[in-house]
């Protein structure tokens, strides 16, 4: 029986190339949609993999991207705009007959949490769940182990790892894990049709019980240093981080600090559909470590030192100020997801009470912004 062809959006991105490392590595035929031409691309072609390049918000070019092809993996562009190149998405899925769409969504998603990312993946999920002729499946991780482990070179250079988010935990996941998940729902849609699953790695960790975990991979001692969200935003943007992202990220942490990623954790997903249990965070941290600006030497060190002293001459973003400029649509009332009565009966979490309020969330006046 001839495979079917899969598409995968956002193809060299930190999802997307794993899943298409992950298909092709079992055989099947992947086109691989990506913004541009450029490094990343041409070593997916060279792998073997059909690429295309498609601008995300653009209903034709990402109809002919799907002629050919009848399943697709569709990771959103992080993009204010996100809600519109999803609708052009079904207007293509719809027009070129696919058979099966497996979304990347969020744990937080919601219709009133104060991010606008969040509240545009809830609105993804449902216009998603109601194309006619198109199974759907939601893969719906949390806060991604990628996002602690960004920051790994600090710890193998100088012991050091940023905390932000206290003593809550969080069960990480792999991308990889993700990916598998992801990938398990496309080469069999029928099994998986209309289901949501939240990948998670196998244990509740907070960042101090990560710090311990960090001491061992790299042979150093590390310690979990407290970090004002404005220095962190320092770092952020010196490191080139959008400031569409940070104003996200914010609130994720908060969500963090309110225990919203230790609701329902760990979860028994990713072995129940891909038959391999969760890497824990000890393997994903070995894989981090592993990467050139992690690996002890003079020149990774002057580099790494050279970064944290430019974080002290580069301005914070001011947050408050880029959303009030944008006018993104904000809900009458946000609401954090442990506080939302549709978070809580969507994600089936009955225990645990809401103590996070959007209003008083480091001073911020909910009515200004």
């Amino acid at each position: 029986m001839n495979k079917p062809t899969i598409l995968v959006l956002g193809a060299t991105g930190k999802t997307g190339s794993a899943v298409v490392s992950e298909l092709v590595n079992l055989g099947w035929p992947v086109r691989a949609v990506v913004r541009a031409l450029d490094a990343r691309s041409e070593r997916l072609r060279k792998d073997g993999v059909e690429v295309v390049a498609a601008d995300l918000f653009d209903p034709e070019q990402l109809f002919r991207a799907m002629q050919g092809t009848s399943r697709a993996y569709y990771c959103p562009p992080f993009n204010s705009y996100m809600i519109q190149s999803a609708a052009a998405f079904v207007i293509s899925a719809q027009k070129a007959k696919l058979e099966a769409i497996v979304g990347l969504s969020q744990w937080l998603a919601s219709p009133s949490h104060p991010s606008l990312l969040t509240r545009q993946h809830w609105l993804v999920d449902h216009l998603f769940s109601t194309i006619p002729g198109i199974t759907h499946t939601i893969v719906n991780p949390g806060f991604f182990a990628d996002n602690y482990l960004r920051l790994i070179d600090f710890a193998a250079h100088f012991g050091m790892f940023p905390n932000l988010t206290g003593n809550s935990r969080n069960a990480p996941p792999s991308n990889e894990d993700i990916a598998r998940v992801a990938v398990a729902a496309l080469i069999d849609p029928a099994k998986h049709a209309n289901k949501t699953y939240r990948p998670t790695g196998p244990a509740l960790l907070s960042v101090s019980d990560m710090t311990q975990i960090l001491s061992r991979v790299l042979k150093r001692k590390v310690l979990p240093i407290n970090m004002p969200m404005r220095m962190f935003l320092k770092a952020a943007r010196a490191e080139g981080v959008s400031v569409y992202e940070m104003s996200g990220f914010r609130y994720y942490v908060e969500d963090h600090k309110s225990g919203a990623f230790e609701m329902g954790a760990p979860t028994s997903d990713v072995y129940d559909v891909t038959g391999r249990q969760p890497e824990d965070f000890e393997t994903i941290a070995r894989r981090y470590a592993a990467l050139p600006k992690a690996r002890i030497s003079l020149k990774n060190k002057l580099r790494a030192l050279a970064n944290f002293m430019r974080i002290g001459f580069t301005p914070a973003y001011d947050l408050d100020r880029y959303e009030q400029e944008q006018r993104h649509p904000l809900p009458a009332r946000p609401i954090f997801a442990v506080d939302s009565e549709v978070w809580r009966n969507e994600h089936g979490i009955k225990d645990g009470a809401g103590k996070l309020s959007f209003q008083a969330m480091n001073g911020i006046d909910g009515a200004r912004l």
